[in-house]
C-alpha cells in the first residue's frame, strides 16, 4: 500500500469543489464531491436520537444504495430546525441534481455547524450553480472541498492511497472534519471517502463497519455526541478490479486500505481537537470480554482528571486507576498494572493491563486544555 498525495479527487473518476457562500463570515462553507453516474454507496449515522434534518434525507436516499454526488455546507447544522429543516435539506438535493442532470435521490446531504438556527437557503441556493459549474479533478478541488466542510477545525484532514487487488491498482481517497463533539459512536464529525475499487453494495457496507468500529468509534474528544455525524463512501468501479461480492482476499485487501484511511482521518480528528495540545493513545490489555477492553479505555479516555493532568505534565496513574474501577467490574487492585510515557511529550501512551483474559481495545483522545473551554464558551 502506498501513501499518495491528495484526498477525494485522486480515485479516478471523481470530482470537487468547495466555495463560500455566505453562512459563514470569511472561511469557505460550501462542498460538493461528485462523478458521473451513480455509483455504489454506503453509510453510517449517529446514533443520537436527534438527527439532523439533512441526516433523515440522505438516510432516505440511501435505501437503494447508490449516489452521485454529496453536498457539504458548514456552519449552520439544520438541526432543530422543524419541517423548514426538512425542506431545505430537500431541495438543496434538487438543486445538486438540476446542475449535475441527475436524479435527487441520488445526491446526498450533509451539514455541520450550530444547532437550532434556520438554515440560510438562499445563500445554498444562489451558489450552487457555481458550485456544480466549479468541480474539478485536481488535488487543489479535492482541498477546496475538504475545506468547506471545516467548523472549528484548524487543519484539513485528507488521504489516499494505492493498493492493489486482484492485479489491479485500487486508490482510495478521503477528506474529514471533527475537533468537538466527539464520541460515543462518532460524534459531530464528517467523513467523505471515495475508492474506484468494483465491490458490491453488502460488501461495501460490511467493509465500512469494519472500518469505523477501530477508527471513528475508537476516539473521543470531550465525550459529547453530536447529532450530524456522517461517514459514507462511493465505490465507482473504475479500477475495473474483479468485482468484490464476497469475503475473500481482495475484500481483505480491500478492507486493510480502507481501515488505514479510516484511522489516518480519525487520528487528525484527535490531534486537532479543540485546544488539543496532547495526542494520548489508550490501550487497555487483558480484559475479559473486548467490550469489557473498550469500555474501559474509553472510560479513561473520557476523564477529565485524566485528560487535565496530561495537559499539566502530571501523570497521576491514581487517576486512570480510579477511572477503571468506576465502572463496576470486578478487578483485582494486585494484578492491574498502569504504565505511562512521558507525559512531558506531545504523544502519550496510557497502557492498562488487567489480568483478567486476552481482549485488548485501542482508543485515541487528547486532553483537556484552557481553550477547549474557551472555544467551546465563545462558540455560537
Amino acid at each position: 500500500m502506498k501513501i499518495l498525495k491528495g484526498g477525494i479527487t485522486k480515485p479516478s473518476g471523481f470530482k470537487a469543489n468547495g466555495l463560500h457562500c455566505g453562512i459563514k463570515r470569511k472561511r469557505l462553507d460550501l462542498s460538493l464531491i461528485a462523478c458521473d453516474q451513480p455509483v455504489t454507496c454506503a453509510g453510517v449515522f449517529t446514533k443520537n436520537s436527534v438527527k439532523a434534518a439533512p441526516l433523515i434525507i440522505t438516510e432516505k436516499h440511501l435505501k437503494n444504495n447508490t449516489a452521485q454526488a454529496v453536498v457539504i455546507n458548514s456552519g449552520n447544522a439544520n438541526c432543530f430546525t422543524g419541517s423548514f429543516g426538512l425542506l431545505y435539506a430537500k431541495r438543496t438535493a434538487e438543486l445538486i441534481a438540476k446542475f449535475l442532470n441527475c436524479k435527487t435521490s441520488d445526491v446526498l446531504v450533509a451539514s455541520t455547524g450550530i444547532i437550532g438556527k434556520p438554515l440560510p437557503f438562499k445563500k445554498i441556493e444562489k451558489a450552487a450553480k457555481s458550485l456544480a459549474e466549479g468541480l474539478g479533478k485536481t488535488n487543489t478541488h479535492g482541498q477546496l472541498a475538504a475545506k468547506g466542510i471545516l467548523t472549528t477545525d484548524t487543519i484539513i484532514k485528507e488521504i489516499s492511497v494505492e493498493t492493489t487487488i486482484g492485479g489491479k491498482k485500487v486508490t482510495i481517497g478521503a477528506c474529514a472534519k471533527g475537533s468537538g463533539m466527539i464520541e460515543p459512536n462518532m460524534a459531530t464529525m464528517l467523513c467523505f471517502i471515495t475508492t474506484d475499487a468494483d465491490i458490491n453494495a453488502k460488501m461495501l457496507k460490511s467493509a465500512l463497519k469494519k472500518a469505523i468500529d477501530p477508527s471513528f468509534n475508537s476516539i473521543t474528544v470531550d465525550g459529547c455526541m453530536s447529532t450530524n455525524d456522517m461517514v459514507t463512501i462511493l465505490a465507482n468501479g473504475k479500477a475495473k478490479n474483479k468485482k468484490i461480492t464476497h469475503a475473500s482476499k481482495d475484500f481483505n485487501q480491500f478492507v486493510k486500505a480502507l481501515q488505514f484511511v479510516c484511522l489516518d482521518v480519525a487520528k487528525k480528528i484527535v490531534m486537532d481537537g479543540e485546544g488539543a495540545t496532547k495526542f494520548i493513545e489508550v490501550n487497555v490489555r487483558g480484559a475479559k470480554t473486548q467490550k469489557q477492553a473498550k469500555a474501559i479505555a474509553m472510560k479513561i479516555a473520557n476523564s477529565n482528571l485524566v485528560k487535565t493532568a496530561a495537559y499539566g505534565n502530571n501523570p497521576n496513574w491514581g487517576r486512570v486507576a480510579a477511572a477503571v474501577g468506576s465502572l463496576g467490574f470486578k478487578i483485582n487492585e494486585k494484578d492491574m498494572k498502569i504504565t505511562f510515557s512521558s507525559f512531558a511529550k506531545k504523544n502519550i501512551a496510557i497502557n492498562v493491563d488487567l489480568d483478567l483474559g486476552k481482549e485488548n481495545a485501542t482508543v485515541y483522545t487528547s486532553d483537556l486544555s484552557l481553550d477547549y473551554v474557551k472555544i467551546n464558551a465563545d462558540y455560537n
